[in-house]
């Protein structure tokens, strides 16, 4: 069991659940653009947004982010111990560094003492190109072993100044590899761990590549936050979260689709009647699973599990709802799944 930090008027680590994270991609000194899409990463599922802090402007504009997001923020800074303190004193409520690259001993005092009076959590973020020299050459590259030590040797700076509200990550574009660092880390530490394949590419492959390795982690019970690394609009990002908790009945929020991958049997046009109702029900929060069984054969007992669902026939349809005899249905059968669906959380 790791310890708990607060972030925010959130728990983290602690067997509390898992929190899921992303990160805005716009201008941090642009504040109304910022905050718009920390809005949306919020309305997508994020519990936590992180935005990057690399000049004095994105440090004056955290204070109005943090004031008026509806959800506690992370600073990312690199260097300059001076744009953390001054996030810290406009109201972010944690902080992603690396103490070793923060100009010395005296600076990480200083950040530490800031963090403390503000009861900021600090995370400590290693991946595979940020590994101190040295260690590269002592493990011969960036190893899981040489991941955790250079992590574990950031925390012990700031546990040297007082500090151990520490957050660990040790993220690698490689999937075994990153795996296998976090399995080491929580081995050796009892520190929060945040989780992510770091770099992991475009949706789609990158959406692999991030459930394997957040996936095997957490199957394993190892991991307190996520963030799926993926190029382009940070959206995704928040779904793809929440499908990997889904599918692990961590965390629950929105319709699971439940569909057949069809065969001969299949009576109706299931990949089409699922598109439209995942696309139609993509604002529902409430936590249901809905499915679009291809036959009647087998399509009641396969979705058995689910709350509400079609399973198709050579003429209509069967709809059952949980806890209900299942009834024979004709006609549009997405728009009378979609319809059942909405009577259900109404």
């Amino acid at each position: 069991m790791t310890k708990v930090v607060k972030v925010g008027d959130l728990l983290l680590g602690g067997g509390n659940p898992v929190l899921v994270q992303s990160m805005t991609n716009t201008d941090t000194r642009d504040a109304a653009a910022t905050l718009a899409q920390i809005r949306t990463l919020a309305d997508a599922g994020c519990d936590i947004v992180r935005v990057s802090v690399y000049d004095e402007a994105c440090a004056e504009a955290v204070k109005t982010l943090a004031a008026e997001s509806p959800v506690p923020l992370v600073a990312d800074i690199h260097f300059d111990h001076k744009l953390a303190i001054k996030s810290a004193e406009n109201g972010i409520a944690k902080l992603r560094i690396n103490p070793g690259n923060i100009g010395g001993e005296a600076h990480v005092r200083e950040l530490a003492d800031c963090a403390k009076a503000h009861h900021i959590p600090i995370r400590i973020g290693v991946n595979s190109g940020s590994a101190e020299k040295e260690l590269l050459e002592k493990y011969g590259g960036p190893t899981p072993e040489c991941l955790v030590e250079s992590a574990l040797n950031h925390a012990r700076m700031l546990e040297k100044a007082g500090f151990d509200d520490i957050v660990l990550s040790m993220k690698s574009s490689d999937v075994k590899g990153t795996i296998e660092a976090y399995r080491l880390a929580s081995r050796r530490c009892d520190y929060p761990l945040h989780l992510g394949v770091t770099e992991a590419g475009l949706p789609g492959q990158g959406t692999v590549k991030s459930a394997i390795g957040i996936g095997a982690l957490l199957a394993d019970g190892i991991g307190d936050t996520i963030r799926v690394s993926l190029s382009g609009d940070p959206v995704p990002e928040a779904k793809a979260a929440w499908d990997i908790l889904r599918a692990l009945n961590l965390r629950v929020r929105g319709v699971q689709l439940i569909a057949c991958p069809t065969c001969g049997r299949t009576c109706i046009p299931v990949e089409a009647i699922a598109r439209r109702v995942e696309a139609e029900l993509a604002d529902v929060t409430v936590p249901l699973k809905v499915a679009v069984m291809g036959c009647v054969v087998n399509g009641l007992g396969e979705g058995r599990e689910a709350d509400v669902g079609i399973a198709g026939g050579k003429t209509g349809g069967v709809l059952f709802i949980r806890g209900q005899e299942p009834q024979r249905v004709e006609g549009d059968l997405a728009e009378i799944l979609i319809s059942a669906v909405r009577g259900m959380i109404e």
